[in-house]
């Protein structure tokens, strides 16, 4: 059925073309802003003083952290992932993990850790812009880890030390023929079996952000256990 007009509306095809081609840049700018694991991004970067916490909800890595602003965090999809951050005016670079969001940071921004920032820049400029990309991250192999409060009837899994971005998880009962069922993944970088996992061990099923596959069968869902695997996302 067709809708009535309205007093005011207007039928100008060229009203009607800026508004398309305007709802089509912000689509685009969204579309740019969550992903582009293979482009080079920019914005500016701040710090922060960081020993653990963060949103990411990982443990503390040997090499420096950062958090990135909301768009890029992309509900925890960039957690755990490797950036090398450039600063443009003096070419110095510094590679990070993501193990925090930076909700109040715009679109490009990243605000490293203290000592990832001093590794380029004096602090007390305070504020500075640069570059950054997506890199693999140097985990010779990914972990799973099952949060502690986790049972048989509710499961949380996490993984960890991946080469890249983790975009979906999917299990199904060990040595069956079972289709994977994906789980949703939390803000808060866990993805969660509202039913449970059951007690038996499963198949999982790890795609990252380049369409990628890992399988890592046999595992066992142990409340606070991490399982180290042989497996890791190929060199790109």
């Amino acid at each position: 059925m067709r809708k009535p007009h309205l007093a005011g509306q207007s039928h100008s095809p060229a009203l009607h073309s800026l508004a398309l081609a305007l709802g089509l840049m912000a689509a685009a700018a969204a579309t740019y802003a969550q992903g582009g694991y293979d482009r080079v991004h920019s914005g500016d970067a701040t710090f922060y003083s960081y020993s653990g916490g963060g949103h990411c909800s990982l443990p503390v890595p040997a090499m420096p952290t950062a958090a990135l602003n909301a768009a890029d965090y992309n509900g925890a999809q960039a957690c755990g992932a490797c950036v090398r951050v450039t600063n443009p005016a003096n070419g110095k670079t510094v590679d990070v993990r993501v193990d925090d969001s930076c909700p109040e940071c715009a679109v490009g921004d990243v605000d490293l850790d203290d000592d990832a920032f001093a590794a380029i820049a004096d602090p007390w400029l305070g504020r500075i812009p640069v570059t950054w990309q997506y890199i693999a991250c140097p985990a010779p192999r990914l972990s799973i880890f099952f949060r502690p409060e986790s049972n048989p009837w509710w499961t949380q899994v996490q993984v960890r030390d991946h080469r890249y971005p983790v975009k979906t998880l999917a299990w199904r009962p060990a040595g069956t023929q079972a289709a994977f069922t994906r789980l949703p993944r939390e803000s808060y970088n866990y993805f969660t079996a509202a039913s449970g996992l059951g007690s038996g061990a499963v198949d999982l099923k790890l795609t990252d952000v380049y369409g990628q596959v890992v399988r890592v069968n046999g595992v066992v869902p142990e409340p606070g256990a991490t399982v180290p695997t042989k497996k890791q996302f190929p060199l790109r």
